[in-house]
């Protein structure tokens, strides 16, 4: 404490008054954040982190979705072009899963440094991970405009001729835009982890107003079709990113140096072993939609109706849908998950485990709630959901297909966001491993295997079974898990300020 009013003395020397003031003020800012996180009841916590980062994931979603949306209403692309831009969205994913595991990694890597009081470290992953987000971004969009009628072939965009062109034409569009919806997906967390969720919401949801500005214009205005939704996507990915470069000029917790911005393996090293589990849970969702995909492609193909040219992209396009609902319960359920990661991170640095064993309490509650509301919205409305869809300009054949795979595929989407929200505070606590294992279980043991082993069995609701039976499984090992966590938060010692 001497050494320290010694420095403080000498600071003011040296500085003039004005400048010492404002150096005291922000040093006291400072401390009152990373205070906050450790002080500020859980409740109040969770509403001024979670629901920014719910919004901004939402608003993520709503990227392909609202395109999907417009899509489907266009009489010249109804559920051809809902069937491209199925076969196209698993690509977006893997350029999600490197962008929030770098992001996310970096956001726990953030929160824990702070919770210690490691700045330096903090700068440090700040600046290594927007390096890595700017080379992963062009490396991505090479290999995609090389060898992108490969990739579309291999997420079954070729049902049909008419769906293998639109699919094409909206792939090199979005592919455009790879790099700054990448950067701009990596660097939220990482703003929430400064302390400004707001901000991150702010940002994405600027981008998401945008592309549901442009997207009627362009597709029903200019007549561009898939080419129109794809270049009003990329331009609200285009401002994300630019907000996004704006913030981080102005961070208010790190403040970034040259220094941080090189290579650190150290650095790299735990930002990505924390980030692991999104990434996996990205790229495995990735996976599980090539197997349904060309599952359903293959299987769909032996159906008497489904089988007919004319019929033929109707499973993909309404499998697609399906997703998409799923997609925005689950960016509802990580962003309250993720939306935690800074006080999970802080509160265990500070070794306060009461208030980690409550926020994990509070939080499984609800996430369990959002699941039951998501299961009776699917089970009894997917009519509806279909309208939305388009379901006006197709046959009787793609609504009785949509409300059978509704109500199977998401019959156990309660236990799916429970077993989601585990996922992620593993993460958080920094237990990558067991979230890692978790998450690889779930989404390729038991989402890839049963969705190539069931049809074998039960044709093409096979595919619709997968689900399910998946999360079920999953659930019991969560489980354990899940006492596991709290015997453990239970077992830590007591820090002073828990007490």
């Amino acid at each position: 404490m001497d050494l320290h009013l010694f420095c403080v003395r000498k600071k003011a020397q040296f500085l003039s008054f004005p400048a010492y003031c404002r150096g005291i003020k922000e040093e006291k800012m400072e401390q009152n954040h990373q205070s906050y996180l450790a002080t500020e009841g859980i409740g109040k916590l969770m509403g001024k982190y979670a629901i920014p980062c719910i919004i901004s994931l939402l608003v993520g979603a709503l990227y392909n979705i609202v395109d999907q949306v417009f899509i489907a209403n266009a009489q010249e692309l109804g559920s051809y072009g809902n069937a491209a831009n199925t076969a196209i969205f698993p690509l977006t994913v893997i350029a999600l899963a490197i962008a929030v595991m770098i992001g996310d990694g970096c956001c726990a890597f953030v929160s824990l440094s702070l919770g210690k009081g490691e700045r330096e470290n903090a700068g440090k992953s700040v600046g290594n991970a927007i390096l890595l987000t700017l080379l992963s971004g062009v490396f991505l969009t090479g290999l995609y405009l090389l060898f992108a009628d490969q990739l579309i072939a291999m997420f079954g965009g070729t049902v049909n001729e008419e769906t293998f062109q639109h699919a094409r034409e909206y792939f090199f569009w979005i592919t455009t835009g790879i790099l700054f919806y990448m950067f701009g997906q990596a660097m939220n967390p990482v703003i929430r982890a400064d302390g400004n969720p707001r901000f991150a919401m702010f940002s994405t949801l600027a981008g998401a107003i945008v592309n549901v500005v442009l997207d009627p214009l362009f597709i029903f205005g200019f007549r561009w079709g898939m080419r129109g939704a794809a270049i009003a996507t990329v331009i609200g990915q285009i401002l994300t990113a630019v907000l996004a470069v704006w913030y981080l000029c102005h961070m208010k917790t790190i403040k970034l140096s040259k220094e941080d911005f090189r290579f650190s393996r150290e650095v790299i090293a735990r930002t990505l072993t924390l980030g692991i589990c999104s990434f996996l849970s990205q790229i495995s969702l990735v996976a599980a939609m090539a197997a349904i995909n060309n599952m359903i492609r293959k299987y769909g193909a032996r159906d008497e109706i489904f089988g007919q040219t004319q019929y033929a992209q109707i499973p993909m396009a309404v499998v697609g849908i399906v997703m998409k609902f799923f997609q925005i319960v689950i960016s509802i359920v990580v962003g309250m998950a993720a939306g935690c990661i800074p006080i999970v991170g802080f509160n265990m640095g500070a070794g306060q485990k009461r208030r980690v064993r409550e926020l994990f309490t509070r939080l499984l509650l609800a996430e369990a709630a959002v699941g039951a509301v998501a299961f009776l919205i699917a089970e009894l409305l997917p009519g509806q959901i279909m309208w939305i869809f388009g379901a006006a300009n197709e046959s009787v054949y793609y609504m009785e297909f949509a409300q059978k795979a509704f109500r199977i595929y998401l019959c156990m989407i309660i236990l799916a966001c429970v077993n989601k929200a585990t996922f992620i505070f593993l993460q958080a606590m920094g237990k990558a491993l067991a979230s890692t294992m978790l998450s690889m279980v779930r989404e390729i043991v038991f989402g890839v295997g049963f969705a190539l082993a069931l049809p074998l069995f039960f044709g093409l609701d096979g595919v619709l079974y997968s689900m399910p039976v998946s999360d079920a499984l999953t659930f019991v090992i969560a489980g354990i898990l899940i006492k596991k966590t709290y015997q453990e938060l239970s077992a830590m010692p007591i820090n002073k300020a828990d007490t």
